[in-house]
């Protein structure tokens, strides 16, 4: 093809997506024609104002393996645009270690964020070739840095080199009474990764008989240093199957679903777990759920996790002393891949573990795997692929401002995770799509026609045992029913009277811009829609909202201020238990006496949804739904029947959805409950998903057991 040909590829895509996709064979065709030529075209681009080619241009720099083409890569890192400094990071990892370019990645390893995560990662790799002398560029940047948090991610870099002058500078930061906390317990965490080194285990004694996180901290590295390697693996006892969700502290009740990120994935993995071990035919004795906790809890965990040979157990990784959200959480990879390793070697024996997320547990649990020689299922979606490709049809990402959104969004090093993450996976998991094949190739670049034996299609689901007891007491409420029902009653009567009599439109999820949430208030306060129904939103922490839902939260301002809902018809109900939240969805079908009438309508105005169990859990409730036109709603909802399909991301299109199913809703509802029920019960229960994986995880754990034995080795 030629590097100028494939650049001119890259620039004339139809979409971001495909200029993405197109980049790697710009890559490839640079690393296949180094030379003069070569660098000129690259610089063309990096010059360009089309950031989606300038940014394409950093990588195949990488994939250029000479002298000239290695200055020109590291020189990007003092870079004007924080986009192209933040990939070069990135790229510089896939080559061999440049002496001048460390200190610049130790400054941005020390600035902190997603660039110094990527920093950081370029660091560990070049660590084996060149320890001795990034452990003393290391050492010395901490002489002249001295914010606490800047000095932790310095030490906690250190802890990654392993030569004995790192470990001597640990011991020290560790033992200093005079360092901040935060450094101390980065240095002490480091310690704890360093089995069988002479002279560890009696300072982190000293400091674990004490009080106050360090503390803690120390006790859980002398955990690390005792770790005994995983038991072999048994056969005929059922599998052990570890699953995990960093970004939620999940709890068995399902008490915090949509706070946060604590979404529709933490309600599938509680019901998935329970799903899988009360069914024998799925050959799964055990689950293990791992999602994010303190400090503290973190070693009766342990405990837990190694005496419990069935059932399923929930175990946490500290991640710190305060949540963060997703897009934040990247720089905590070093503290998850500890906590994970901890969990799964404690754990004894883990046939599988099963990723789902393009997110820091996912690269941090992926590492850990490849350690422990744990084989992978992965679940694959075109996420940020689909989000890309709505904002991009939308208007709202161009090619101009792609480097600016990808600094926040990170679309870029999330799209190479997923192909990272599926093309290392024992098997892949794929979620029904009307032009699944079709999609997998175009957005993600997977031939499902290649080796079609490690990829199955499984589609989620939702327990309806939760459901139909909801719709059985939405069926019976009147002033005197559930006390759940009364409380959205109490929410309701709090509106302005005109306001009563109207039917709701719901919306069920976490208040992030993904999942249109301030998309809906604005299209629904903007519209004819405000007369004709009033708007209930349920999810998201109020009280103490992180960064994404305070964004949401600021835009849903903007058009219904706080003081003016109960005049409008907004309801703002924060997160339910998930149990709650089914309630509810019944009420708004069946309408609550003298507040609101019955035909409800559901309304998903997510930018991209791969399955949606909200979704289902409001259809075989019985509610008209409005949902995206693509992905998993495209399978299941009948348009113009059970639900309406729609472009969500076009306000109008979206106004006009939420329109017709409100005139569907307030028809005769005549069979089309039954049908959507008899949908969702026929193809998308939990108990039909973990059936369907049962094979997939008897399956990968055979073909390792046959893999070990033609390897003549023994786990």
């Amino acid at each position: 093809m030629g590097v100028q040909t494939a650049l001119d590829a890259v620039r004339q895509a139809p979409g971001i997506v495909d200029a993405m996709r197109l980049a790697d064979d710009l890559a490839f065709e640079a690393g296949r024609d180094p030379g003069v030529r070569t660098l000129r075209v690259l610089a063309s681009a990096l010059a360009g104002d089309d950031q989606v080619a300038a940014i394409a241009a950093v990588h195949a720099l990488a994939e250029v393996f000479d002298e000239q083409a290695s200055r020109m890569l590291t020189a990007l890192l003092s870079d004007d645009r924080a986009t192209i400094r933040e990939h070069a990071a990135w790229a510089l990892g896939s080559g061999l270690p440049r002496y001048e370019a460390m200190g610049r990645l130790i400054g941005l390893v020390a600035a902190g964020g997603f660039t110094g995560m990527l920093a950081q990662r370029t660091l560990e790799q070049w660590s084996t070739m060149s320890a001795e002398t990034l452990a003393v560029s290391l050492e010395t940047a901490l002489l002249g840095i001295h914010e606490p948090a800047a000095r932790a991610r310095i030490v906690e870099t250190l802890g990654l080199v392993r030569p004995a002058v790192a470990t001597r500078a640990l011991l020290q930061i560790a033992r200093d009474a005079r360092e901040d906390d935060e450094v101390r317990i980065a240095a002490v965490s480091a310690l704890g990764q360093r089995p069988g080194v002479p002279g560890v285990v009696d300072p982190l004694t000293s400091l674990a008989v004490g009080e106050g996180l360090l503390a803690e901290v120390a006790r859980l590295a002398l955990v690390d240093l005792a770790g005994a390697p995983p038991a072999p693996r048994a056969t005929g006892e059922g599998l052990t199957v570890a699953q995990l969700f960093l970004h939620a502290d999940i709890d068995p009740s399902l008490s915090s679903a949509g706070a946060g990120d604590n979404g529709g994935i933490a309600t599938l993995l509680v019901r998935l777990g329970d799903a899988l071990v009360a069914d024998p035919s799925t050959g799964v004795r055990r689950v293990i759920t791992l999602s994010r906790g303190p400090v503290a809890r973190a070693a009766d965990d342990l405990l837990e996790v190694g005496s419990a040979d069935s059932g399923h157990i929930y175990s946490h990784v500290p991640l710190g002393p305060a949540p963060v959200p997703s897009a934040a959480a990247w720089p905590l990879r070093v503290t998850a891949r500890r906590g994970i390793r901890r969990i799964l070697r404690a754990a004894g024996q883990v046939d599988l573990l099963h990723l789902r997320m393009a997110d820091v547990g996912s690269l941090a649990a992926a590492d850990v795997a490849r350690e422990l020689g744990i084989p992978v299922v992965f679940t694959v979606a075109p996420d940020p692929h689909g989000v890309i490709q709505s904002m991009d049809r939308s208007g709202a990402l161009t090619r101009e401002r792609f480097g600016d959104v990808d600094l926040a969004e990170h679309f870029w090093f999330r799209a190479r995770l997923v192909q990272s993450l599926a093309s290392n996976a024992a098997h892949t998991v794929l979620f029904p799509r009307p032009q699944l094949q079709r999609d997998m190739l175009q957005l993600v670049g997977i031939d499902l026609t290649s080796h079609p034996e490690r990829h199955t299609i499984v589609a989620e689901g939702v327990d309806l045992d939760v459901v139909d007891r909801a719709v059985a007491a939405g069926r019976a409420q009147a002033e005197s029913g559930p006390a759940a029902i009364a409380d959205l009653r109490a929410r309701v009567e709090a509106l302005a009277p005109e306001r009563r009599g109207l039917p709701i439109v719901v919306s069920v999820g976490r208040l992030h811009r993904v999942k249109g949430m301030a998309t809906l208030v604005e299209t629904w306060a903007r519209s004819g829609l405000q007369g004709r129904a009033n708007l209930l939103i349920i999810g998201g922490d109020l009280e103490h909202p992180s960064l994404d839902e305070r964004e949401q939260l600021d835009r849903i301002d903007e058009v219904v201020a706080a003081g003016s809902r109960a005049d409008a018809g907004l309801i703002l109900a924060g997160h339910q238990p998930n149990d709650i939240a089914a309630l509810w969805l019944a009420a708004v079908r069946f309408g609550m006496p003298g507040l609101t009438s019955p035909g409800g309508v559901y309304v998903c105005a997510s930018l991209k949804e791969e399955f949606g169990i909200a979704l289902l859990e409001a259809m075989a409730t019985g509610l008209m739904v409005v949902a995206p036109d693509g992905g998993g709603p495209a399978t299941y909802v009948e348009d113009g029947v059970t639900g309406v399909l729609t472009e969500t991301w076009d306000a109008t299109r979206l106004e006009s959805a939420i329109g017709s199913a409100l005139d569907a809703a307030g028809m005769p509802e005549g069979d089309r409950p039954e049908r959507a029920h008899e949908m969702v019960r026929a193809n998308f229960t939990i108990q039909g998903m973990a059936a369907a994986l049962g094979p997939v995880y008897r399956g990968v754990v055979a073909d390792e057991v046959e893999l070990i034995r033609a390897a003549g080795a023994t786990l």
